[in-house]
């Protein structure tokens, strides 16, 4: 049998041809292209947050026994971990004919099972994306421009294009086919602040629990059921949320001898930007940008070509500024 398929092959050459030309058009058409192909272990990630403690603490605390809990999960070959200042990582490293979401699916049940008190209050272990450590495609940065000249401008803010990336062009490119995550990085980060006055909560006899808990409680809505009026319902909320910063500086503490204190009595509010471990640099100027990553198992040139594709689509709703000098710039 094999030596007549030879030997049909041999004599009917033009048919050898394009059966031969039409497996390499095919091959090239399906194959994923990437510059750096993955060759890695199939492993997942355990990333876990508890701000302020020491390296030892989220070693003993959370690490450790979150450690002995992932060990028990079908196909596992090995587990390496990290603890850092307020951070924990776990490495879950499978065998190979594990398959990447089969594995996933296992280490979501068994966080989900933890029994109580294995990790500290507040404390909640996250999976990592669905992403290899070589997902990393397509880097992208926010920048102003003349849409006369096409050069870049200034008039932003580093705070003003961070806002911008995580609340609009993360979003839209995270839709993007075949994309599993987009980071963010540079800029800063608006928050409002609140700096104590130590002289003036002694002297009103408030501690700074009573501030965070009067911080906390200044931006909520709240909802108290309906009110029947000419047989109409009418839905009844208190509006709390905060939106600028004296609505923060006129929330009340506490009363004393029938006069309220205020968190301006004894703190001063301001917006300010977050702090922050690292920042983005182009070309010595501080930038705003993200980092896409690419989903497991997915065309990373397909990826890269999907998101230049929404990126044209999202360029019309960014937004505008028109500066002193009467020139109109945008993204």
């Amino acid at each position: 049998m094999l030596n007549r398929i030879i030997k049909y092959f041999l004599e009917n050459r033009l048919i050898t041809m394009l059966l031969l030309v039409l497996i390499v058009v095919w091959g090239l058409s399906t194959v994923p292209v990437d510059a750096i192909p993955d060759i890695g272990e199939n492993q997942q990630i355990v990333a876990t947050e508890w701000m302020g403690r020491s390296p030892k603490d989220m070693q003993e605390q959370v690490t450790y026994p979150l450690t002995t809990s992932l060990l028990g999960i079908p196909g596992v070959k090995t587990i390496r971990s990290t603890s850092m200042f307020g951070m924990s990582f776990i490495y879950i490293i499978f065998d190979d004919n594990v398959e990447f979401y089969w594995s996933r699916s296992r280490i979501l049940e068994k966080l989900n099972s933890l029994p109580a008190g294995t990790l500290p209050t507040g404390v909640q272990p996250s999976l990592g994306p669905d992403a290899t450590a070589l997902g990393q495609i397509y880097w992208y940065t926010l920048e102003g421009r003349n849409p006369e000249t096409g050069k870049p401008t200034g008039g932003w803010d580093p705070d003003e294009l961070r806002t911008i990336q995580d609340f609009y062009a993360k979003y839209s490119i995270s839709s993007a086919e075949g994309v599993s995550e987009v980071a963010s990085i540079g800029g800063f980060i608006k928050e409002y602040q609140v700096d104590i006055n130590p002289d003036a909560m002694r002297a009103f006899n408030v501690s700074i629990m009573d501030v965070m808990s009067a911080v906390q409680k200044s931006n909520l809505d709240i909802g108290a059921e309906t009110v029947e009026i000419n047989k109409a319902e009418y839905l009844v909320r208190g509006l709390g949320y905060i939106k600028n910063v004296s609505d923060l500086e006129e929330a009340v503490i506490t009363v004393r001898n029938g006069v309220p204190v205020k968190i301006k009595d004894v703190a001063f509010v301001n917006l300010g930007p977050a702090t922050r471990r690292g920042g983005l640099d182009k070309e010595g100027v501080e930038a705003v940008g993200g980092v896409v990553v690419a989903r497991y198992g997915s065309n990373p040139m397909q990826v890269i070509e999907n998101v230049k594709t929404k990126i044209k689509e999202m360029e019309a709703g960014l937004p505008q500024k028109t500066l002193a000098a009467q020139y109109d710039r945008k993204f």
